[in-house]
């Protein structure tokens, strides 16, 4: 992945966990951008990346 690529990615993976963090409990934002992250380079949609990485973050906030 290049560096432009790789922004890109970020900046919409910054994007969509707005939308999560203004209704999750406390958590670390890396852990939500990387499940995002690894969704969206398997080929999942934004909106399948969100809901991926909001489904492990159940899990890596119990």
């Amino acid at each position: 992945m290049d560096v432009d690529t790789l922004a890109e990615l970020l900046r919409e993976t910054e994007e969509h966990h707005g939308a999560y963090e203004a209704s999750a409990p406390e958590h670390h934002w890396s852990d939500w951008y990387a499940a995002y992250m690894v969704a969206r380079q398997g080929g999942r949609s934004p909106d399948e990346a969100a809901a991926e990485a909001g489904r492990h973050m159940e899990t890596v906030l119990k």
